[in-house]
């Protein structure tokens, strides 16, 4: 199959537009969007002309000038209307028909996480345990008095089954705890002095909601801990300092302007030390420069009694760019690790997962937190799993009463279809990983069908499914599970669902849940607003918003699909602050 019919195969963005609402229409000459926010005009401080400004507000509308006044945005209409806007102070930009967006959300990533890839052994780059290995080696030489050693990055597909074993690791330092978490977040490998240190042995009995992988012969720890029982061995190790997460969100903010990103949802304060206080010293000191709308984590051995030391933390960070206002609930666990919680039981092992928590103690908190005026942030990647969540969400509204929630489910990799009207009905936001959308080598034939069957493993992440029923969707990296976030690349795979290079339309994943670029676009922008309360002052370009935008080098409707990647940002702001420029642009 050519290139050429490829991307007619895999529907362009103008032919995905034409599906649905229609190609956005620029405004006609001397024509606004939107009326200005006050009668009297006053000079902008920056006004950008001879754009395609799309504004992803509810009539989706393409202009060409924005203007922009005290960090918020003032007008958005012709580039007629925006000379009234321009005076003798006033920074005008022509942009030379470059495309401006709203600012990019990312509606659950673990931005405190880039910590670990300074701070410890990174292994996203390994293909094979003798890589692994390597890298762990070279590590160890440069660092030699550790008294323990962490690391990320390994991948299930590599070692499939019960996961690496010990003693790889025992050959490189048999003494000191090593302790590796792998890319996913849901399973660690750990050699002997690491096991010895947690106490786990061969009578050591699974903890609820985890799995100490066990030798098949012999019963012995094998190396791999699955889910809560890594808690085991985390909690002896213990974490990184506060000046260290510090950094480390710090280096992510940097990462994140220079693809466009905004605003984000980080879901692991609480989860682990250190992370909540690093993120309250950075805004009292000014040094953030996105915005935080970040989740605590709930502790599944407790109830509903944690939720009043979450209210203290919601009243105590109230910072403009940084506040609580979720609770984070681990629901289940991963298919590649066969913790997932599946209503049909795995095909390679008599197991249906793991429900890490109990449901009861699940509804309660619950209720307890919709009631004290949080959102649940659920993780969820199996059919069952997602439809106790929904329960939950369910009994909390009759508890409660229904109101404005926006109760979330991040990652719903399986989903049963009757339980996509529920969302509607509840109005709960599914959060979605588009980069993940499609037949990755070996973790599809290797991982996903071997373990679900061919049946659930086609019909896996839907999206479409969602936006045919009226479901908020937001799309989100879930990094630094997915290491390069930038949204550009999701927006290009919740279109294609296909493996970059690929040109066989067999492998495009689930084709039917392949959504439109309008559609992928309001997922990174207003909808991801919406999913996180705060679609009053961002996610789309109006009068009266924070103007958050980026520009591109490229307009996205005449792109091919298969090249929206490769677009670049040229410009992000936050708040009418420039905090990326990858250029200059010619100014007036």
């Amino acid at each position: 199959m050519t290139s050429a019919l490829l991307v007619t195969a895999l529907m362009s963005p103008m032919a995905a537009m034409a599906q649905t609402t229609g190609a956005p229409q620029p405004q006609a000459a001397g024509q606004a969007v939107v009326k200005t926010v006050a009668a009297v005009v006053q000079p902008a401080d920056q006004v950008f002309t001879n754009a395609v400004v799309y504004t992803v507000d509810r009539n989706r509308n393409i202009a060409q000038a924005i203007a922009i006044r005290g960090g918020q945005i003032v007008y958005v209409g012709s580039d007629e209307g925006a000379k009234k806007f321009i005076g003798k102070t006033t920074k005008v930009t022509d942009l030379k028909g470059k495309m401006v967006l709203p600012g990019f959300i990312d509606s659950h990533t673990h931005a405190s996480k880039t910590t670990g890839l300074i701070y410890s052994i990174d292994l996203f780059d390994g293909g094979s345990v003798e890589e692994y290995v390597a890298t762990i080696k070279d590590f160890v030489k440069a660092h030699p008095n550790e008294e323990t050693l962490q690391g990320r990055g390994w991948s299930n597909p590599v070692v499939p089954g019960i996961g690496p074993r010990k003693e790889a690791l025992d050959e490189i330092d048999a003494t000191t705890p090593i302790a590796l978490t792998s890319d996913d977040g849901h399973s660690l490998w750990v050699n002997s002095a690491a096991l010895k240190l947690a106490g786990i042995t061969k009578d050591t009995k699974n903890p609820e909601g985890g799995i100490i992988e066990r030798d098949p012969k012999t019963g012995e720890p094998s190396g791999t801990l699955r889910e809560k029982a890594m808690d085991l061995v985390l909690k002896k190790i213990g974490g990184y300092t506060i000046q260290q997460y510090k950094s480390g969100i710090e280096e992510y903010q940097e990462k994140a302007v220079e693809r466009g990103v905004t605003t984000v949802r980080d879901p692991d304060m609480l989860r682990y030390p250190n992370v909540l206080e690093a993120y309250e010293e950075l805004a009292k000191e000014n040094k953030l420069t996105i915005r935080f709308r970040n989740a605590v984590t709930a502790n599944p051995d407790k109830g509903p009694e944690q939720v009043a030391e979450f209210v203290k933390i919601r009243e105590r960070d109230h910072y403009p760019l940084f506040q609580v206002n979720a609770v984070k609930i681990f629901m289940d666990g991963v298919v590649e690790g066969a913790t997932a919680y599946l209503e049909k039981p795995y095909e390679h092992k008599e197991t249906n997962g793991e429900l890490i928590w109990k449901v009861d103690n699940y509804n309660k908190t619950a209720a307890a937190a919709d009631k004290a005026g949080f959102q649940l942030h659920v993780h969820s990647i199996g059919d069952a799993s997602t439809r106790i969540a929904l329960d939950g969400m369910e009994y909390a509204e009759k508890q409660n009463g229904a109101h404005d929630a926006r109760h979330s489910l991040v990652h719903l990799q399986l989903v049963n279809p009757q339980d996509i009207e529920r969302f509607k009905k509840l109005g709960a936001v599914g959060i979605v990983q588009p980069f993940w959308f499609m037949q990755e080598d070996g973790f599809y034939d290797e991982i996903e069908v071997p373990y679900l069957g061919q049946e659930r493993a086609e019909k896996e992440y839907p999206m479409k499914s969602f936006l045919n029923q009226g479901v908020h969707i937001a799309s989100s990296s879930d990094y630094i599970v997915t290491p390069e976030f930038n949204p550009l690349h999701g927006i290009q795979q919740g279109i294609t669902r296909i493996a970059e290079g690929e040109t066989d339309p067999s492998k495009i994943a689930n084709p039917d849940e392949r959504a439109t670029l309008p559609d992928m676009i309001a997922s990174f922008t207003i909808d991801g607003a919406y999913a996180n309360h705060v679609e009053d002052i961002t996610g789309s370009l109006e009068p009266g918003k924070k103007a958050d935008l980026v520009v591109l080098d490229q307009n996205l409707f005449t792109t091919p699909a298969t090249e929206i990647k490769d677009v670049k940002v040229l410009l992000t702001m936050v708040e009418g602050k420039e905090v990326y420029q990858a250029q200059k642009v010619e100014k007036k």
